[in-house]
């Protein structure tokens, strides 16, 4: 049984495993951030033309997964990129699952995980380069689309 916290976990402690880099042990690439993740369930409204009130029923629609950003430093690292190229040539079998684990204060044990069906990168950014800033980090974005998020 789960001891009851007074404080919400940081969010700063997070590890990203897609399943065709390997397993959760094997790092391929450290991500400075995370953000987009989430669902949300489409809104559809009808109406009779003979209702007596003048409102609009809502009712669910469909559920949809939203676009989820990762950001990363450049470190060399160019599997992410063959993922594109597969993708852009249009291989279906090229989709996956990305597990996304918010770790305990340790970074031992995940305390929540959110799991995207059939992921597949739809946009990359390239860093923005600057030759005035000298301690900036070269930071790269690649934005996943998925089908469905689930939470454990």
């Amino acid at each position: 049984m789960a001891v009851p916290r007074d404080n919400p976990y940081g969010a700063f402690n997070f590890r990203l495993t897609v399943d065709r880099f390997g397993d959760a042990g094997s790092v391929q690439a450290g991500f400075q951030e995370i953000s987009g993740l989430g669902m949300e369930v489409a809104v559809a409204e009808y109406r009779n033309g003979n209702e007596k009130e003048n409102y609009v029923r809502k009712m669910y629609g469909m559920p949809k997964a939203t676009d989820v950003t990762l950001k990363r430093g450049i470190i060399g690292e160019t599997a992410f990129f063959d993922w594109i190229k597969e993708i852009a040539g249009g291989d279906q079998s090229a989709r996956c699952q990305v597990t996304i684990e918010l770790m305990d204060e340790a970074g031992q044990q995940p305390v929540m995980t959110w799991m995207l069906t059939n992921a597949w990168p739809m946009k990359y950014t390239p860093p923005t380069f600057n030759a005035k800033g000298g301690t900036d980090v070269a930071i790269e974005e690649l934005q996943l689309a998925c089908e469905k998020v689930e939470v454990e």
